[in-house]
């Protein structure tokens, strides 16, 4: 197995990386991997979702009153 250790900048390993070749390998290996893969997949809060919402329900209502984000940054850089 090709792993390779993470450390912090004071030398503690702080993790793993398997590749996910062997990563795969091992989830068909032990079934417990796949379950615990599934079930720590991060979803957003019922709170980020909400903001989302809103946000999408302000640019359907109203798409003119939004810039491009390209846009902005050229102007935000132009202004320094």
């Amino acid at each position: 197995m090709n792993l390779q250790f993470i450390h912090d900048n004071r030398g503690n390993t702080t993790g793993v990386f398997i590749p996910i070749e062997e990563w795969q390998a091992l989830k068909e290996t032990y079934e417990g991997l796949q379950k615990e893969e599934v079930e720590n997949v991060a979803e957003l809060a019922v709170w980020q979702k909400q903001v989302i919402d809103e946000r999408l329900n302000d640019y359907y209502q109203n798409p003119t009153s939004f810039t491009d984000f390209d846009k902005t940054i050229d102007d935000i850089e132009k202004s320094l």
